[in-house]
């Protein structure tokens, strides 16, 4: 160490520490290391790349710098006692993050411990710090709420200075972010005054992810700080030569191939994002035989993959010896690869926000400029490109709905903190509800909560499994060994479809797939994973054991994730980029690049404005269609089909089918459907609302379906240890039986009530389709009757024969729909409108 080090002040040794770099510190930095100072607790929101986590984790370093001036003291040897802990929100990224952490902590020389906790982590590690903690420790909320199961553990967490929540827009919202909320109460209550801090960017709701982090003690210190709200960003579509008129979903696709190849070529280092696992394996496939002499520098990388392939995939990235990686939002999120300088969005992403966060991978370091092109597989999806940079340009970003105390969660909390040390029940109850998502927990609900754990409520009584905790005068605690140990095996709110583990026949681990997926193929079934084409050859010990196969894939495996919806900001610029070019106004390259589709919509029926509802009605082969087009994200149309056609159903005897995109939905029936009466007798009316859904969409199925989940976390029903799976028939089957037993003995069980609100809330999105509701019956309804179905219409029309029709087939037979409509194009329109 030099004699100017040793005598430089904390913020001059910081300013050397970002002058070596090339960088200076931002405002916004500096005002989060004053407040760490100050001993405030906060929100860091800040654009992708624009140095939040050096803004929050310098707080603790500079403190502890001018706590400990004297260098000759500082001994590496002999590492300070736990004072911080990062939670990330994917075990993941804990790598990552380890590295860039530690290159402030070297640079500075200060002779901290940093180690990682997650489920990645050795065993021998781990036993390690159950009897020392590190300095500071990386770890995710699951980690952390096993931590609290070792009392051994509390005396260490009690000395903790800070907190920092890395990314904590993805977990707000979520049952891992409330699983996190919890744990922070308890980290609050071990040490009151610890600072808590969270970064996040791309966020609309900025208050209440502050508050759900760090509580409604409204006595805390706390600061709300924003950094830069927008890097500079270039978006750019990449247009198709030729835009179909009629366009339908996927139709474009790896057409764009070509395309996007040119684009790898122009740059250094790409991210192709794609939605769904399965385009991910598509289109790595059909960019390798467009360029086979790329083999070994473009690579494969989503959550299904093994964990040493993944790692792999990153190394490579940063290591600049990876050309392009198509992956899903595995990468969305915190890994830091400097050399990415583009990033290509396949299909829409269907929000503002997650369109920022994905182009801010690229020039992801302050003051560089993210660069994002977008390549649609539907040409109607142009449209919302336009309505993106709209809303971001505007400032109006998603916000992320809450969720509202989750009793499952809070069962599986209370059994943790039974099992570290034990509780008593009004002190564990304040704790509680100092957590934002809790606050207004009842009585009530407490004693509840309490009796389901205890004696595993009004109908589980009779079975001494289900009573985890014991009462020992006032005091809650666990002493069951068996209890403790399938605890901490299954603690933890993800719930993910059961699922096998892919092996080739000599051993090596690619990957997971779903058992569902698996479970149909028969052996010699050739399928794409992990970049490679696979031949099954048998399915033993809960793993799929395969070969390397030449030819055709008969398959792609499907996930069953999560399907993204357009979000309801998204949802309103859209509306307004289809009533300005109503207007007669397209502004930007993909808007004029629409003219021709958009003129023929114009003149074979409307565009609507935003103030009103189009409804198209064509007849044809002997069916009548009504075509809608509330343009509110499929999630809400497809509960606004279910109940419009049970509406419809019970005034008029018909067989109505359905189908719903993001931008509609279309009701097809026998018999012609008189829609104006049913709009008088309230079609589109919100009253019996939730009723009226359960009647319509098989409401309990749902609710059973989402009953295996809340199942799950609360502790009713448990995979299996490692290597001892239980199969996914196996607990469906149990947690099917607890639904119907609670059903009929236990009715008032609010386990199953969260079950049903969850159906409503999550599945159906009811609050958003109320909105939209009430939005569709302030509106002008125009009833068109175009003599063809018009560009608008048409996707939903082929998603419709899907249905009934191979894919090959279907291709065919869109084909020739497609030639029939365009030739009719050029002839004269002679549409009737009729008003509603």
């Amino acid at each position: 160490m030099t004699q100017n080090a040793q005598s430089e002040t904390p913020a001059q040794a910081v300013d050397r520490y970002f002058k070596s770099l090339g960088w200076k510190p931002f405002r916004f930095q500096r005002s989060v290391w004053r407040a760490y100072q100050q001993g405030f607790s906060g929100l860091v929101h800040s654009a992708t790349g624009t140095g939040k986590t050096l803004a929050v984790w310098l707080g603790p370093i500079t403190k502890w710098m001018r706590e400990n001036r004297d260098r000759s003291k500082w001994n590496p040897k002999r590492p300070p006692p736990l004072k911080v802990i990062w939670i990330t929100p994917l075990r993941a990224l804990a790598g990552d993050t380890e590295s860039s952490l530690r290159s402030p902590l070297d640079a500075l020389q200060i002779p901290w411990r940093l180690e990682s906790r997650t489920g990645d982590s050795k065993a021998s590690l781990k036993a390690r710090q159950l009897k020392r903690l590190p300095t500071a420790l990386i770890t995710t909320p699951e980690s952390l709420s096993l931590m609290l199961t070792h009392e051994a553990l509390l005396e260490q967490l009690a000395g903790v200075e800070a907190v920092i929540v890395d990314e904590w827009h993805e977990l707000l919202g979520t049952k891992r972010g409330i699983q996190t909320e919890l744990a922070l109460a308890r980290l609050r209550r071990l040490r009151p005054e610890v600072r808590i801090w969270g970064v996040s960017a791309t966020l609309g709701n900025l208050d209440q992810a502050r508050d759900s982090l760090l509580g409604i003690d409204h006595d805390r210190q706390t600061r709300l700080i924003q950094g830069y709200k927008r890097k500079r960003l270039k978006l750019e579509s990449v247009i198709p030569d030729r835009i179909d008129r009629f366009p339908w979903t996927g139709h474009i696709g790896t057409k764009m191939v070509p395309q996007v190849a040119e684009l790898v070529e122009q740059v250094n280092s790409v991210l192709i994002f794609a939605n769904t696992r399965s385009q991910t394996e598509i289109w790595y496939q059909q960019l390798l035989a467009q360029r086979p002499d790329w083999a070994g520098r473009i690579a494969l990388h989503h959550g299904s993959l093994d964990r040493s392939v993944r790692r792999w995939v990153e190394s490579g990235l940063r290591e600049g010896s990876l050309r392009a990686v198509v992956c899903t939002s595995s990468l969305d999120l915190g890994v830091d690869f400097t050399a990415v300088d583009l990033v290509v969005q396949i299909g829409s992403p269907k929000g503002a926000a997650r369109l920022m966060q994905r182009a801010g991978r690229s020039g992801h370091q302050p003051g560089a400029e993210s660069r994002l092109a977008f390549v649609p597989t539907n040409a109607i999806e142009l449209i919302e490109l336009a309505a993106a940079q709209d809303a971001i340009r505007s400032g109006h970003l998603e916000a992320r709905p809450l969720i509202n105390k989750p009793l499952d969660v809070l069962a599986q909390h209370v059994v943790t903190i039974a099992i570290g040390g034990g509780f008593r029940s009004e002190e564990l109850l304040d704790e509680i509800r100092s957590s934002y998502a809790y606050q207004s927990l009842s009585d009530q609900e407490w004693q509840w909560v309490l009796d389901f754990v205890v004696r595993g409520g009004d109908s589980l009584t009779a079975y001494p499994d289900f009573h985890r905790v014991e009462i020992d005068g006032d005091r809650y605690h666990v002493s069951d060994r068996r209890t403790i140990t399938t605890h901490r095996m299954n603690i933890g709110t993800i719930v993910s479809d059961a699922s096998m583990a892919v092996k080739y026949l000599k051993g090596t681990t690619l990957g997971s797939v779903e058992e569902s997926f698996l479970s149909k193929l028969e052996p010699g079934d050739r399928f794409l994973f992990a970049g490679r084409l696979l031949s099954l050859v048998r399915i033993k010990d809960n793993a799929a054991y395969v070969k390397r196969a030449t030819g055709s894939p008969d398959t792609v495996p499907r996930w069953m994730g999560g399907r993204i919806s357009l979000s309801s900001e998204l949802s309103a610029a859209l509306r307004r980029k289809i009533a300005e070019a109503a207007a007669g106004k397209l502004v930007g390259r993909e808007m004029k690049s629409l003219r021709n589709l958009l003129e023929l919509q114009q003149r074979w029926s409307i565009l609507p404005k935003q103030d009103e509802l189009l409804i198209e009605r064509i007849k044809s082969r002997g069916r009548y269609q009504v075509f809608l087009f509330p343009f509110e994200g499929r999630l809400v149309h497809e509960g606004l089909a279910a109940l419009f056609a049970y509406r419809i159903s019970r005034n008029q005897k018909t067989t109505l089918t359905m189908a719903c995109n993001d931008y509609g939905l279309v009701l097809e029936s026998p018999h012609q459907i008189n829609f104006v009466e049913a709009i008088e007798r309230g079609l589109f009316s919100t009253e019996d609302l939730i009723g009226d859904l359960s009647e319509s969409m098989n409401a309990t199925e749902m609710a059973k379906r989402q009953f295996r989940q809340i199942a799950r976390v609360a502790g009713l029903i448990h995979p299996g240890f490692p290597g001892r799976q239980k199969k996914a028939s196996h607990l469906q089957a149990s947690s099917n039986l607890f639904f119907d037993v609670f059903c009929q003995y236990d009715p008032d069980n609010l386990l199953l009530h969260q079950s049903r609100r969850e159906v409503l809330e999550l599945q159906l999105e009811a609050n958003r389709m109320l909105t939209a509701l009430d939005r569709i019956g302030e509106s002008q309804v125009r009833i068109q009757e175009p003599r063809k179905v018009t560009p608008l219409a048409f996707p939903l029309l082929v998603d419709k024969l899907r249905e009934r029709v191979s894919s090959e087939t279907l291709r065919d037979r869109v084909a020739r729909m497609q030639a029939e409509l365009e030739k009719a194009a050029d002839r004269p329109s002679t549409g009737v409108e009729k008003q509603g």
